[in-house]
């Protein structure tokens, strides 16, 4: 069965609501290689309406020597909406209703990772279900003292930390899965 991991650019105080407003004076050269390495072994990307029309916006006119663009572009997309009305963006489905069963269909095809990128509402239905086996959490040396946070009030989890490594710029990489039940 593939693994739905949620990738998240967090700050300490938990926000991950626009992260291009914060997290480029942190970027470096390991994160990049992180974010690339992670990209090229998945091969499908789960979003929520507002972050797929970021990247919607952002993905098809980027070009860069890494081939981050060209795979962001080609990957299937699944965009977890009941508004969107269609979904132009290359290689991208929407999915309108029965969420638990579409992402638990998607996660018994063949195939490697299914990333959810950004989309914290989408992260919250996929917490109440179960659905999501590693959470893989950029945190930024940064407080922001509001924002969208990306467990809401109510959120609970019990997790288990899997790996912890530190970037150059005070970036900590959390990696985390469901802590098995007892």
């Amino acid at each position: 069965m593939r693994k739905l991991v949620v990738t998240m650019f967090v700050t300490l105080d938990g926000v991950m609501e626009a992260p291009e407003k914060w997290c480029f004076p942190f970027w470096n050269d390991d994160i990049a290689k992180f974010k690339h390495d992670e990209l090229f072994a998945t091969d499908a990307h789960l979003l929520g309406r507002v972050t797929y029309e970021t990247f919607a916006a952002a993905w098809p006119s980027r070009k860069d020597d890494t081939g981050m663009a060209d795979r962001m572009n080609s990957l299937p997309k699944f965009v977890v909406s009941s508004t969107l009305g269609k979904a132009e963006w290359n290689n991208s489905t929407i999915v309108k209703s029965n969420v638990a069963d579409a992402v638990l269909a998607l996660k018994k095809q063949p195939g490697h990772d299914i990333l959810v990128a950004g989309s914290a509402t989408l992260v919250e239905t996929l917490m109440q279900h179960g659905l999501i086996d590693e959470y893989r959490l950029l945190t930024f040396p940064i407080v922001l003292g509001s924002g969208k946070r990306l467990f809401a009030q109510g959120s609970k989890a019990s997790l288990t930390l899997v790996e912890a490594r530190s970037f150059g710029s005070g970036v900590v990489l959390l990696r985390y899965q469901p802590a098995v039940k007892k």
